[in-house]
């Protein structure tokens, strides 16, 4: 039993959804506009402000794939209506970041700069505030997008667990390892 799937989801009055023949789905807010084309097996409808998916059958694809659209079409809507919001934290002596426009210029202890071009749907942010760790802050309406552009910058240097340099999110707690004991006699 899909718990996930047969949750419905109740539209906010600023958003609009409209699904195609095809079943694409697009929905329109304030914060953009989003796409997403469900399995043709699955059917999805509005009846008074709220949006339901039903499946065909109790079969193990079917259940997968109906919490996994149910999921996808809600975050769709609350990025269309409040939007997405990651920060990203750079831990380490010499760290920097700066961006110009969407191009992301990252000094993270190696001996060449790091340019990222991000693309046009998220909105980058970055804060160099004396005696604190440089701020990246990315908003987006797309929650997958903006999870694959966070991963993308944290891959470039991941937190290590001696010293915890790095990149991290922001509030993250890294597992912190003892280093080396002194030999003893």
């Amino acid at each position: 039993m899909s718990r996930i799937g047969k949750l419905p989801i109740t539209l906010p009055s600023s958003v609009s959804v409209n699904i195609a023949d095809d079943n694409m789905i697009t929905v329109k807010g304030p914060k953009g506009e989003l796409h997403q084309q469900v399995h043709s097996e699955m059917s999805v409808s509005i009846e008074e402000g709220v949006l339901s998916i039903d499946r065909p059958s109790e079969s193990k694809e079917h259940k997968s794939l109906h919490g996994l659209y149910r999921s996808l079409i809600n975050n769709m809507i609350i990025g269309v209506s409040e939007g997405f919001r990651k920060e990203l934290e750079l831990v380490g002596v010499g760290f920097r970041v700066t961006n110009t426009g969407q191009l992301l210029e990252l000094s993270l202890g190696f001996t060449h700069s790091i340019f990222l071009l991000l693309p046009e749907e998220i909105k980058v942010e970055t804060k160099m505030e004396r005696n604190k760790s440089p701020l990246i802050i990315l908003e987006s309406c797309d929650k997958q997008l903006i999870g694959q552009v966070c991963a993308k910058i944290r891959s470039f240097r991941k937190p290590e667990p001696y010293k915890g340099k790095g990149v991290r999110f922001a509030g993250e707690q890294v597992r912190r390892k003892s280093g080396k004991t002194a030999a003893s006699k």
